[in-house]
């Protein structure tokens, strides 16, 4: 478990898989993922172990490689660093292998954060992990809306969502919380009551993720 630390990586390599999964990627014409290695940076293929135990899906590595290049930056963290810290979660703290949820994983803030569309993900990565990434994704926030209520009503409805999307979604969370403590307080008390208002209850039903985030809590009670 991982309540108070983010899960190791591996930095300053390039694996030989991820190298040529990053050229199949560039060259295999799929146009989300193309769209987003238009201009990799040298740090994007670094291969954490658990992108390591999956080298028998290349699929999946490409996926990772393709979600990990979006170029965002976190104020806190490289997005990179994000996506594969969830996609960690999942492989060595839950024990998912299933290659969809993972691309999923990886691939949850491409719509958000770039041009990319979900047509395009559903093109380059298939119909289900495209449902997968829009039942996490953010709708657009109308103008002059309420953005608090606006992300209220998406993380509320959530509840509705399929297992598999409340897996991404509670691997998404728990690498964000990471970072929580960097905030000012009244920002990590809105999050902190954020988190256990939605998301510990999606995790109630899920014997790791619901002992995980029961740790997080207790360690930030403070926050109360």
């Amino acid at each position: 478990m991982y309540p108070e630390r983010r899960p190791g990586r591996q930095q300053g390599r390039r694996g030989p898989d991820a190298t040529v999964a990053l050229e199949g990627i560039r060259t295999g014409g799929a146009s989300c993922g193309a769209a987003l290695l238009a201009d990799v940076p040298e740090h994007a293929g670094h291969q954490p172990e658990a992108v390591a135990e999956q080298r028998s899906q290349p699929v999946l590595v490409g996926s990772v490689l393709a979600a990990a290049t979006v170029g965002v930056r976190d104020p806190h963290h490289g997005n990179a660093e994000h996506l594969l810290e969830a996609l960690e979660f999942l492989v060595r703290g839950a024990g998912v292998t299933d290659p969809g949820i993972l691309q999923a994983a990886v691939l949850h803030d491409v719509v958000e954060d770039t041009p990319c569309t979900i047509d395009d993900v559903r093109r380059a990565f298939g119909v289900r992990v495209a449902e997968l990434v829009a039942w996490v994704t953010k709708p657009a926030p109308e103008e002059g809306s309420d953005r608090r209520a606006a992300k209220a009503a998406y993380l509320g409805h959530l509840r509705d969502a399929p297992d598999d999307a409340v897996v991404v979604k509670l691997a998404d969370r728990a690498s964000n919380v990471q970072t929580l403590r960097d905030l000012g307080l009244p920002k990590q008390r809105q999050y902190y009551a954020e988190t256990v208002t939605y998301i510990m209850p999606l995790a109630a039903q899920r014997e790791w993720w619901a002992d995980w985030y029961a740790s997080w809590q207790r360690a930030h009670r403070d926050l109360a």
